[in-house]
């Protein structure tokens, strides 16, 4: 069955954040309300920067697609923030719907590549991934196995140079 899967316009920011929210906390992780990613949301969309990509008539997941120009490439590097289905539309092909129209758009909007953080456990999502022809080796099959790591940056470190604000 082919699902229903659209553009979001500012229009949809308070859907947006309450699906940006539930995906948080389905999975203990804190989150700011509703109502803050709706706005968070709506102004990243303004900027032309962040597109986002629903499905269903609930909506029932979205795609939240983060563009900058690539080093390597005159095109785009487009980052997959967010994929997110609601509990009860999973298994329903709407993840492999919403997957298959952010390829289109990041294609559409000049991407040349489209990157994916997914955590380990995450086994729905990665044979999803994969399935679409996202590797996680460097070249292709036989490559070595790519890595993402990632760090918070609440403040300055003493000692490392350059993030000492009062130096």
């Amino acid at each position: 069955m082919p699902h229903r899967v659209r553009l979001a316009d500012p229009d949809d920011a308070a859907v947006i954040g309450r699906l940006l929210y539930d995906f948080n906390r389905e999975f203990d992780e804190p989150a700011p309300a509703p109502s803050v990613l709706a706005e968070r949301l709506r102004q990243l969309m303004a900027g032309g920067e962040t597109l986002v990509v629903l499905a269903g008539d609930g909506p029932d997941g979205l795609a939240v697609l983060r563009f900058r120009a690539a080093i390597w490439s005159s095109g785009l590097e487009c980052y997959l923030a967010e994929l997110y289905v609601r509990p009860a539309s999973r298994g329903q092909g709407v993840g492999r719907a919403l997957m298959e129209a952010a390829m289109r758009e990041a294609r559409l909007r000049g991407a040349d590549s489209l990157d994916i953080g997914v955590d380990e456990p995450d086994l729905v999502a990665r044979r999803l991934y994969e399935s679409l022809g996202f590797t996680n080796r460097a070249g292709g099959a036989g490559g070595p196995l790519m890595y993402v790591y990632e760090r918070e940056l609440g403040g300055a470190e003493p000692g490392v140079e350059g993030t000492d604000p009062a130096g």
